[in-house]
């Protein structure tokens, strides 16, 4: 979608002509018929309604969408205004027009980047490998052209576009399907979108890792013929400081291994790299916009198939903190790739907090289904700042407990530790897990967002497919806490 900003409607501008209107307050200059015809459908502003209508104008039939944005003020005004850019930009997309006037009369720069950032998002798709669309299925709404924006309109959306890049770049790599990414892909594709960007990435193969003695991220990878990659982003906007690392889990294809899946629904296993995805994409919003932070991202990525050569339930592996894991079921194989990434990332980086993003386990699922994701954490302070960006940027969160108790299920008898516990309590033993890898005095938080990156239906700023989830929490995470 290309953003195009002029001082003044003219001659040229589109037919489309998009107004934001209050609630209860319909533009005083709209022509006897415009205003009769918005009160005669009901249309009072409220967030989400839209209006259409014609008026000739200049010798010419314009196309006239009012557009709700309801009667929200303060903390909830932006999320209204994308709502009323998202409904805008789903109404459009397939209509017809190629362009699409916004008229910004009476929107502040940030309010006019809240809903570019909602008409954006919500125009998105990914019809790369669809080649029989008819004409009136296709997105054709290409451009906006923005009226009379006040000062600094621009600059915001700048800012804001960096960040609308980065959920479309984790949408793209999620959405793919695993034999067009894979490991090796997964870092090609980060390497050309980060090209000129000022990030420094570096790719370990499975050789590299093998000798670094990461068992159990390779013991996962080894049932398939696609070999491992570890990818780490650094951006270093912030002088001395001590980085913030983001860990993402990068399952690129997950059959379960040898404790296979269910044959029904596995073709969702293709965005059981959505914390790899979603690090990615935060990281390449932070990298455009040029933030003053030092973060880092680290993706684990490998694909869990069941070959000959695949573990089996009872190997028992060794991590590359030295700790030995007994694999009680392969299809738990999120937690043994994030264990050695994370140990990775705390030796090569010293962060100052490590933070892990990933599609860890269904239990979440059944826990919050699709409206949170999880959120567990050795420290309260970080947790809150987590839990205060997913309320600001929408990508919510919710805290579950860490127990030593909990910690009792996952021990082992032949190891040090096992990958899975009972049945019950899945998602904490998941975390419980992983905590035994945190290294003493390292804040920590494990983010379980199994529910979020897919929907099987439109939401308020994403279609069906890809949602992008975690970008804007990483990036609201960041503004807030290491660049206030």
């Amino acid at each position: 979608m290309q953003i195009r900003f002029v001082p003044a409607a003219d001659a040229s501008r589109p037919r489309l002509v998009a107004r934001f209107v209050e609630q209860d307050k319909l533009p005083a200059d709209l022509d006897r018929t415009a205003t009769e015809g918005a009160r005669a459908n009901r249309f009072s502003g409220k967030s989400g309604q839209v209006f259409e209508t014609f008026a000739e104008s200049s010798g010419r039939v314009e196309r006239i969408a009012l557009v709700g944005i309801g009667a929200e003020s303060g903390d909830d005004r932006p999320a209204a205004l994308e709502r009323a850019g998202a409904t805008l930009g789903a109404k459009y997309m397939t209509s017809g027009e190629s362009a699409l006037a916004l008229d910004a009369a009476g929107l502040s720069a940030d309010d006019l980047a809240a809903v570019l950032t909602g008409l954006t998002l919500r125009t998105w798709r990914y019809d790369v490998h669809r080649t029989r669309l008819k004409d009136e299925q296709k997105v054709s709404l290409d451009e906006v052209v923005v009226l009379g924006a006040s000062d600094g309109a621009e600059a915001a959306w700048q800012r804001q576009g960096a960040l609308v890049e980065g959920v479309k770049f984790t949408r793209e790599l999620v959405a793919e399907p695993a034999n067009i990414i894979y490991p090796e892909s997964f870092v090609a594709r980060c390497q050309e979108r980060f090209a000129g960007t000022g990030a420094e990435l570096t790719v370990l193969d499975d050789k590299q890792m093998e000798a670094l003695g990461m068992g159990a991220l390779l013991g996962v990878a080894q049932g398939s013929r696609k070999p491992a990659r570890l990818l780490a982003i650094r951006w270093n906007g912030g002088g001395s400081a001590a980085p913030t690392v983001f860990v993402g889990k990068g399952v690129t294809f997950d059959t379960g291994g040898i404790s296979i899946k269910p044959a029904a629904g596995m073709e969702d296993m293709k965005w059981d790299m959505g914390g790899a995805g979603a690090v990615a994409g935060a990281m390449l919003a932070i990298a455009t916009r040029k933030a003053a932070a030092n973060v880092i991202g680290v993706c684990g990525l490998v694909e869990n198939m069941p070959d000959g050569n695949a573990q089996r339930p009872g190997d028992v592996v060794t991590t590359m903190s030295g700790q030995t894991v007994e694999v009680i079921n392969t299809d738990a194989e999120g937690r043994l790739v994030l264990c050695d990434a994370m140990t990775w990332a705390q030796r090569e980086f010293k962060p100052a907090r490590l933070i892990d993003l990933a599609t860890l386990t269904g239990a979440m699922i059944i826990s919050l289904g699709h409206e949170h994701g999880g959120v567990f954490s050795n420290d309260d302070a970080l947790a809150e700042q987590l839990l205060a960006a997913g309320r600001a940027s929408g990508d919510k969160l919710w805290r579950f407990p860490l127990a030593p108790a909990y910690d009792k299920l996952i021990d082992s008898e032949i190891a040090d530790i096992k990958n899975v516990g009972p049945r019950y309590a899945g998602s904490i033993t998941a975390a419980q897990y992983l905590q035994r890898f945190v290294d003493e005095g390292t804040p920590w938080a494990h983010l379980d967002i199994a529910g979020m990156v897919w929907a099987d239906k439109p939401g308020a700023t994403w279609g069906k497919g890809a949602t992008g989830f975690g970008v804007r929490l990483i990036d609201r995470f960041v503004r807030d806490q290491l660049e206030a």
